[in-house]
Formats: C-alpha cells, sequence, structure tokens
C-alpha cells in the first residue's frame, strides 16, 4: 500500500521543514510532497533540503487547489494531509494518524491538538472537523469532486464526503501539537483580520453541515 504526504504551504520556510522531517521519522511514508503554493519566501527550498518532492505554484491558488495539486502528482492508496506550519509533530503523531487507515479500521482520521496552546485551539474545539490534519484512503478522496474550488472548505468537503459516503472515520488526538499564530505570521493587524477571517469560516462551516 502505496502512501503519500501532501503538505500544502504558503511562506512557511520557517516550520516546512519540521513537518517534512517528522514525516520522513515515521517510516511509513513513501514519498513526501510540498505544494509551494506561491511562496515569496524559501519555503520550496527548505522542504526540498529536507527530503521532500516539492511543486512550485507560480501563483496563490488557495489550500484546496494547492492540496489537488499534490494529489493529482502523487499515486497513492492513502494520501496523508498536513499543514506546514505545525510545531511539535513527530513521527509518532503520524503513525497515529496512519495505523487506523492502513490496518483498516478506518476509512479517514481526523488529527485533533490537545495540550497545546490554547488560543490556537479555538477552532478546532468547535469544530474539530475542520482540522487540516488527517489521513485518507485514495478511494474516499476520489469523491471529494470540489476539492480545488474548497480553499480554506476543504476539510468541511472532506467530512461531508465521509458522512455521505458513511465512511469510517476515527479522531485521533495530537498532543502537544500546535501551529504558529496568524499573527506571528503575518504581524498584529493583518494575523487578527486573518483569524476573524478563519473564524468566520468556521461558522459557516457549522451551518452548512446542518443543511
Amino acid at each position: 500500500m502505496r502512501v503519500v504526504a501532501v503538505i500544502p504551504a504558503y511562506n512557511e520556510e520557517k516550520t516546512v521543514a519540521g513537518v517534512v522531517l517528522a514525516v520522513r521519522s515515521a517510516g511509513l511514508v513513501d514519498e513526501v510532497i510540498v505544494v509551494s503554493d506561491g511562496s515569496e519566501d524559501r519555503t520550496a527550498a527548505t522542504a526540498r533540503d529536507a527530503g521532500a518532492r516539492v511543486i512550485e505554484l507560480q501563483e496563490n491558488v488557495g489550500k484546496g487547489g494547492a492540496m489537488k495539486a499534490g494529489v493529482d502528482s502523487a499515486a497513492a492508496d492513502v494520501v496523508l494531509f498536513l499543514d506546514a506550519d505545525l510545531i511539535g509533530i513527530t513521527g509518532r503523531h503520524v503513525t497515529s494518524l496512519l495505523r487506523p487507515v492502513l490496518e483498516g479500521r478506518a476509512d479517514m482520521t481526523i488529527g485533533v491538538f490537545e495540550g497545546g496552546r490554547p488560543l490556537t485551539h479555538i477552532a478546532q474545539a468547535i469544530a474539530p472537523h475542520l482540522s487540516g490534519q488527517r489521513a485518507v484512503t485514495a478511494e474516499a478522496l476520489n469523491r471529494v469532486s470540489e476539492l480545488d474550488v474548497a480553499r480554506f472548505g476543504v476539510e468541511t468537503a472532506l467530512t461531508r464526503v465521509a458522512k455521505r459516503s458513511k465512511l469510517r472515520v476515527e479522531e485521533v488526538p495530537l498532543k502537544g501539537v500546535t501551529h504558529l499564530m496568524k499573527e506571528e505570521k503575518m504581524g498584529l493587524s493583518k494575523g487578527f483580520v486573518a483569524r476573524v477571517r478563519m473564524y468566520w469560516d468556521i461558522v459557516r462551516a457549522l451551518v452548512s453541515g446542518r443543511r
């Protein structure tokens, strides 16, 4: 069973190498693909140095488009999605996400942060199904036709498919894992605006999920 990790990244030179190295240390992934989504920093070079195959998109197409670019270039039976800004991710966490799918107990796993920074975990506390950390079978993934246009609704799209198709989904606690706050990456003002937009996306996802 071929396993490929797809890591969408936009200006994540500070953290992407750590994520790539964590995936490689697990020993369960055949290939790590980082999709640099129009990054303007050294994301691509840093990921490549860490051992990933890098796809460089010239323009920023959004998370969904970057994920689709990675999936389209990966011949995989199981795809592992991880965000590029994770802190504290280890090979053990990667193994925890993959094992239920590889052993046939689940069609999809969803990683949920635990014991990290409270402010960065509010979104997952409210709606854990929005987590970007997950492993999913290629068969299930092929049912997500809106992946390329979903942008930050990708997680919602995957969860909808799981619900409609009655897939087996298992939540996996990722203890000690967190990610850089938007304010840390973008500055206080821009980061605050981005955080408000993120919470608005969560509200929309919750509302649409009840339909």
